[in-house]
């Protein structure tokens, strides 16, 4: 793998990191909802699906 595929994971990484520290999930932790799921899960699954096609994306591009 490249040095640069290898940063652009590890800096996911370390944004995901602090994407999901508690102080910043805790201001999404209220009673709202959207498409009927509390805003807390929406974000938590939204980031996750963000992370995996990121990742995706830096992966493919070293595969060709």
């Amino acid at each position: 793998m490249k040095k640069r595929h290898q940063q652009k994971l590890i800096i996911l990484s370390l944004m995901l990191f602090l994407v999901w520290n508690v102080p910043l999930v805790l201001i999404f932790d209220h009673s709202g909802e959207i498409f009927g799921f509390p805003i807390i899960y929406f974000f938590i699954f939204l980031i996750w699906i963000l992370a995996i096609l990121i990742s995706f994306f830096i992966l493919r591009r070293y595969y060709e």
